[in-house]
């Protein structure tokens, strides 16, 4: 269904209602609809996680009376069950809110390990959270969608919460939307340079394309995969992983490849790791200020000072390169450092068309994982 049909028949106020989510592939085609019509704005942010976007749902409507629109990942469902269950329902406060939801990983329609679980989960967590679901794929018609609109629209009087879940395709947008900054390394370029730098040492990388862009680097490198753990889901926990590793191999260096969305996802981890400030972590945060490896939409981190957020946060050190040369001296000055640092590197928005998915599986990569870790000191 084209998604300025679906908006008028599900949000009749059109563009004056309020967007709020964090971007998935699976909802591009609304993702690149709210950029190119309504942009940046009050009525259409950006959140850090997607609880943050019930929160500021929640204060939408308690400042207006107007029903709010959350989109997200089903990825993301973690997130929104403690503001759903605590703060929305109508047994609490009976705050109502359209959900529209990505549908990944949906049981019998191949897609990666990471969503295997949270695709067969996702509809039965909807509605033990009381919120009524209408599933939308390509065949869905105008008529189906208005009948429930009358059933979800008296919910919503009521003060529940609705969900519309898009199956892969369900909705379309025939609009371009081109997302890019102004910085200049390539993000998997970036990769290659802390892998060269890095020999054996442990290296965490984050959800997305880091993770598909390391694997695929050791590849072409003809070097084992046990080096790495791959956090191919679990958005926005990378650092924390590995700071639990850190702590518990502090003979052994360990480099976090994290990304933007991710470290502001759940940006508290930092300040965790910068009061038990482990001397053998390097966190690196690759800032391209976009959720790239779901569509591109823009994070808040091109208004956001890293350096300056770590020093808060207790890391001893921290800098920002903008090129190759920069990276390399501040990479090689990492290995050989004694105290926790944090290095921000802004990258370009892209990658490889061709870019290829870990052959290995998510088990796999465990194993061989923790066969190296139990081999250090």
């Amino acid at each position: 269904m084209e998604i300025e049909k679906f908006i008028e028949i599900c949000l009749p106020m059109k563009l004056q209602s309020f967007f709020t989510g964090v971007p998935d592939s699976q909802l591009k085609p609304l993702c690149n609809y709210l950029i190119d019509k309504i942009g940046i704005s009050p009525n259409h942010i950006i959140a850090a996680n997607e609880g943050n976007c019930v929160a500021l749902a929640a204060g939408y409507y308690l400042s207006t009376g107007n029903v709010p629109v959350v989109y997200l990942q089903n990825s993301g469902l973690g997130n929104i069950i403690n503001p759903v269950a605590s703060l929305l329902n109508d047994k609490v406060y009976g705050i109502p809110c359209i959900f529209i939801i990505g549908w990944r990983g949906e049981p019998g329609v191949k897609d990666e390990p990471q969503h295997a679980y949270q695709g067969e989960v996702t509809i039965t967590l909807l509605e033990d959270m009381d919120i009524s679901v209408m599933i939308i794929d390509k065949h869905t018609s105008e008529d189906t969608l208005k009948e429930k609109m009358k059933e979800f629209s008296s919910l919503l009087n009521q003060g529940k919460s609705v969900a519309f879940v898009v199956k892969k395709g369900g909705l379309t947008y025939n609009g371009k939307v081109e997302y890019k900054n102004n910085n200049s390394m390539i993000r998997e370029d970036i990769i290659r340079q802390i892998v060269n730098v890095a020999g054996e040492d442990i290296i965490i990388s984050t959800t997305g394309k880091t993770s598909r862009e390391l694997f695929e680097i050791r590849e072409q490198n003809n070097q084992p995969h046990k080096y790495d753990f791959l956090t191919v889901g679990s958005m926005g926990h990378s650092s924390s992983i590995a700071l639990g590793i850190a702590l518990n191999k502090p003979n052994s260096r360990v480099w976090c490849i994290d990304g933007d969305g991710a470290a502001l996802m759940h940006m508290g981890a930092m300040a965790v790791i910068g009061a038990y400030k482990p001397r053998n972590l390097v966190h690196v945060v690759i800032n391209n200020e976009a959720h790239e490896s779901v569509g591109g939409m823009p994070t808040v981190a091109a208004s956001l000072d890293f350096v300056k957020l770590a020093n808060a946060c207790g890391y001893p050190k921290a800098v920002s390169v903008d090129n190759f040369t920069d990276l390399d001296k501040t990479l090689k000055e990492a290995k050989k450092s004694e105290k926790l640092l944090f290095i921000e590197v802004k990258a370009a928005i892209g990658s490889r068309e061709n870019l290829g998915r870990p052959t290995t599986t998510p088990e796999q990569n465990k194993y061989d994982f923790m066969s190296y870790l139990h081999q250090l000191s």
